[in-house]
């Protein structure tokens, strides 16, 4: 009875923290509507997550989230000083192929988030098998270098929340 009242807990959470934040204000009403949507969308959208993502490790998705928002913020300003001191020629703008270790859906669609939504970079394409993400970098000296703070620092933690 539960699953089917709560089929998605960690959703019902999130759809509830947003509400809120797009209402800009905490208040009894706007939290209890927010958690009635954070219920009747999970229910309304079942049918649609026949093999719905587990977090093996919820609580490292936590620390994953600061470090992204760390990550933004630092890039929003090596990108700013990047455009307003470095004249076109001297940018070295980089296409970088990402060989994937995790495999499950979800992580990747994380992943090739967590990439586009950092300044300087954007997720291009995915291999029709999944197995690698091709991704643009503003301004890069060495590939190789992008490549493996990518994996190290996103993928390795993707694969722990994920897999």
């Amino acid at each position: 009875m539960m699953r089917r009242l709560l089929p998605h807990p960690w959703l019902t959470a999130l759809l509830t923290v947003v509400w809120l934040l797009l209402v800009n204000g905490i208040s009894v009403g706007a939290v209890l509507l927010g958690f009635v949507l954070g219920l009747v969308i999970p229910i309304a959208t079942a049918a649609y997550w026949p093999d719905r993502p587990l977090l093996r490790r919820p609580g490292k998705l936590l620390t994953y989230i600061f470090i992204v928002m760390w990550d933004i913020l630092v890039a929003n300003v090596v990108v700013a000083i990047t455009i307003l001191t470095k004249p076109n020629s001297r940018i070295r703008s980089k296409w970088v192929s990402i060989p994937l270790d995790i495999r499950k859906p979800e992580a990747i669609t994380v992943l090739a988030g967590t990439i586009t939504l950092t300044p300087g970079t954007v997720s291009a394409d995915l291999s029709s098998e999944g197995h690698s993400l091709l991704v643009h970098c503003l301004d890069a000296e060495d590939a190789d270098a992008v490549r493996d703070e990518i994996k190290t620092r996103y993928e390795r933690r993707l694969k722990e929340i994920f897999e």
